[in-house]
């Protein structure tokens, strides 16, 4: 967000530190030295950084920032682009400590850059196999699988079951059988191959909107996800 007249708050998940709050000097200046550096941190951006840390500060400083990466497709393709956007809310709703987790920072940074390089199928399934693999490093994974003899996911208990729970908070049939699949899915790009029609890709991501908001308080709603609905029609 905005903050004075040159200068931004940001919020990064870090390698080192996990998620923090940056104060960005003079990057919203309209100068040769300062043009373009404010687009350097819009959402999903890879950066390397040099910061001030103090565990005892909750806004931290940045001495130096440069590109890590720099996207092709994700900040001009629409779609991929409200895929990314959605990640990284999802990403931000979850990460309220600042905890590092350099095993699920790898995890974020390589689904990121894979988006970027991937298909249109594949980045149309990306959502669902990013939430369902994000919740798996959160500690709230998805247990057992789908079956003739347990067809019901209850997305309150994160389990399959043989009978169909007593509340309306589940899925059955092909949702619950490709909720199984995309759990057993090692490497994106096997999403290719998973060809799913827009309104079951969508009502897919409301549920699994709302088994997040089973495991983390004050999860709330998804503001990006009425946005990938639409695109992805």
């Amino acid at each position: 967000m905005k903050y004075g007249e040159t200068s931004l708050i940001v919020t990064i998940f870090t390698e080192l530190f996990g998620i923090q709050s940056y104060l960005v000097n003079g990057v919203r200046v309209s100068t040769i030295k300062g043009s373009g550096k404010a687009n350097m941190f819009q959402p999903a951006s890879i950066l390397d950084l040099i910061v001030y840390h103090n565990d005892l500060r909750n806004l931290q400083r940045i001495k130096e920032f440069k590109w890590n990466y720099l996207y092709e497709h994700i900040f001009s393709d629409i779609r991929k682009n409200a895929v990314a956007l959605f990640m990284v809310e999802l990403l931000t709703k979850c990460l309220k400590q600042p905890e590092s987790n350099e095993e699920l920072f790898h995890f974020a940074e390589n689904a990121f850059l894979f988006l970027d390089e991937t298909s249109e199928t594949v980045a149309a399934n990306f959502a669902l196999f990013f939430s369902l693999h994000l919740a798996s490093f959160l500690g709230f994974r998805i247990n057992g699988e789908y079956s003739i003899k347990k067809p019901f996911l209850d997305l309150h208990e994160g389990m399959f079951l043989s009978e169909r729970p007593t509340h309306p908070h589940f899925l059955e049939d092909k949702q619950s059988a490709i909720t199984s699949q995309l759990l057993k899915v090692s490497q994106p790009a096997e999403l290719e191959h998973m060809k799913l029609n827009h309104d079951f890709r969508r009502n897919l991501l409301y549920a699994y909107e709302t088994y997040f908001g089973f495991h983390i308080q004050d999860f709330g709603t998804m503001k990006t996800l009425p946005v990938l609905r639409e695109i992805l029609n």
